[in-house]
């Protein structure tokens, strides 16, 4: 199954991201794919609260999600939103996936749920719970390339939600992401590569890359990595469209050599 992977350096105004997203929707869709990835807040990349609040839409407002579905249905092409930030019904805000099929149709919906309250030796201090609430469920969904499990960034590094994952049927693993430069270097690869291993599974991994316009900079390799843990694409740091081929049958043959999955057992109390 054909798929593409969008990388992007987001900015703080919706409208030129939506025009990205609906470019890499057509393109995508021109060059055979089924569908198409995009990175962690592919509507707005804006650490300044106040100008970002503003921009900030509940889900049925958002104009980045009306382009990015009529492009879907005009294409015919599913999209993974990696996310948006949206507006929830009680004020707060949500870092949302969205995956939308070739009608147009939003078909999941899942909220991030470890938010990213770090301060990094860089002297970089994250606070995403100020303004974010987290999800309260996992989700995996049926879509052209396989059942989904949907995760978020610093989702990453919770392995129990990708054992939850694969447990529910995941045969692939979206992580879209927006991760610091310091945490990229250091981490991104390997724990993109130790979620496919102990799941079996392929991972995708749409991120944003770049220095963005609020000042930040992400680290950028998307990377798509097999059941095996192979790195069969990594797109550096340059913004742009690529594609890749999931082939199920490896994830059978990988579950078939080494059965992690029916191995596993629930972990009993911890003497001490």
């Amino acid at each position: 199954m054909r798929a593409a992977i969008l990388q992007m350096t987001g900015g703080v105004d919706p409208a030129a991201n939506a025009d990205i997203l609906t470019a890499a929707v057509q393109a995508a869709a021109a060059d055979g794919a089924t569908m198409l990835f995009t990175p962690e807040m592919s509507n707005l990349i804006d650490r300044d609260r106040e100008r970002a609040a503003r921009a900030i839409a509940p889900e049925y407002a958002d104009p980045v999600l009306a382009e990015v579905r009529s492009a879907a249905r005009a294409a015919g092409l599913w999209v993974h939103l990696g996310s948006l930030a949206v507006r929830r019904a009680d004020g707060r805000l949500a870092n949302r996936a969205f995956v939308i099929d070739a009608t147009g149709t939003i078909v999941a919906r899942y909220d991030k749920l470890h938010l990213f309250d770090v301060d990094l030796p860089s002297g970089e201090t994250w606070r995403e719970s100020a303004a974010y609430a987290a999800g309260d469920c996992a989700r995996v969904v049926a879509t052209p390339v396989g059942a989904l499990g949907l995760s978020i960034c610093y989702d990453l590094r919770f392995a129990a939600l990708y054992a939850a994952l694969s447990d529910a049927g995941a045969r692939v693993l979206a992580i879209p992401a927006a991760f610091t430069q310091p945490t990229g270097v250091a981490h991104w690869e390997v724990l993109l590569r130790a979620r496919a291993i102990e799941s079996a599974a392929w991972v995708i991994a749409a991120a944003q890359t770049g220095c963005h316009a609020d000042g930040r900079t992400t680290y950028g390799h998307s990377i798509v990595v097999d059941p095996w843990g192979d790195v069969i694409l990594d797109m550096g740091t340059v913004p742009g469209l690529d594609f890749f081929e999931i082939d199920d049958a490896r994830t059978t043959d990988v579950r078939a050599r080494i059965p992690v999955l029916a191995h596993r057992r629930a972990i009993p109390p911890v003497e001490r």
